[in-house]
């Protein structure tokens, strides 16, 4: 049944309150869902290692990417420190000829592919665990959930649900296409996959390969397909480790109440402890996918152990 279009408020707290993860794994995690991956399912997903064919699953990361500065979020500013120009000219100062180049990039963290860590979201005033926010995310980062702790362990065994090719036009969801729990299992019944504990699923849209053809518009931030607020209790029940689109913000958008912004993010972050991953490129391995028909493969995506960060940039690489 659908919550009440006309309040959010309730359905958030429902939701929150019968999806909670708060104390599974004891008053001290700072892993949440992505404590279902396991040592056990991790070499279940390098088992299924065949060919050897690799795919990233990332955007570039350049001043052509999606920001329009909502948020202060902008594109990645890449600047060069050294040069060959300089090496050539002999300004470098090194000896017997040798030159090089160095470089820098500024960019918000949230700017192109990447993971939502659990310090990003709250509710209420409560981060992940329900331990108070303002004692989570200072000034000086996320002092308890930063997203370095989940570095070592984000690799295992991925699942693609392309719902665009399963259920679209021409491989594509339109704006404001909200997935269901009915069309997540369809997608992997087609597929001939299953998803449970500790796989990383990755959900296409085509809403990234709608942009890449007919320029980024509103990709950042506005109408695009995505999992409708119903999902929550299969995300939830599958005891997924963790999730991933090819859209901005995962769950639909307009949001699917009248007066809302992100409320799935606001039940599976603080209160589900879900990872969250989005911009993510699945277009080639979706096409492999399609080829071959095998739809799970071995994955890593380790977010960069930025210490105190909410979110990281990630360059997925699937493995078949």
């Amino acid at each position: 049944m659908s919550p009440d279009r006309r309040d959010p408020e309730g359905a958030i707290a429902e939701a929150a309150k019968t999806y909670s993860n708060w104390g599974r794994w004891g008053e001290d995690d700072v892993l949440g869902t992505v404590n279902f991956l396991d040592e056990a399912k991790r070499r279940e997903g390098a088992a299924l290692v065949r060919r050897g064919a690799s795919f990233s699953l990332s955007q570039r990361f350049d001043m052509n990417g999606p920001q329009k500065g909502w948020r202060r979020r902008t594109n990645p500013v890449h600047t060069m420190l050294d040069t060959g120009t300089d090496a050539a000219l002999g300004n470098q100062g090194f000896p017997h000829g040798i030159g090089g180049a160095d470089d820098v990039i500024a960019m918000p963290l949230q700017c192109s592919t990447q993971w939502d860590g659990l310090g990003h979201i709250f509710d209420h005033g409560k981060a992940w665990n329900g331990r108070p926010a303002e004692q989570v995310v200072t000034s000086d980062g996320d002092l308890v959930t930063g997203i370095e702790h989940m570095a070592p362990y984000v690799a295992g065994r991925g699942v693609l649900l392309d719902v665009g090719l399963v259920v679209g036009t021409d491989g594509e969801l339109s704006d404001g296409f909200a997935i269901t729990e009915e069309h997540l299992s369809q997608t992997a019944e087609a597929h001939g996959v299953t998803v449970g504990r500790g796989d990383i699923v990755l959900v296409r849209t085509g809403h990234l390969a709608r942009a890449r053809r007919d320029g980024w518009g509103d990709y950042a931030g506005g109408p695009a397909p995505g999992l409708s607020f119903t999902t929550a209790g299969w995300l939830h029940g599958c005891e997924i480790a963790a999730i991933a689109t090819d859209t901005w913000g995962f769950e639909v958008r307009p949001n699917e109440f009248e007066h809302a912004f992100q409320p799935l993010h606001q039940v599976v972050i603080p209160n589900m402890g879900l990872l969250i991953g989005e911009m993510w490129d699945l277009d080639a391995l979706a096409a492999d996918c399609a080829d071959d028909g095998v739809y799970e493969f071995w994955l890593t995506a380790a977010p960069l152990p930025i210490t105190g960060a909410v979110g990281s940039p990630v360059n997925p690489i699937a493995v078949k």
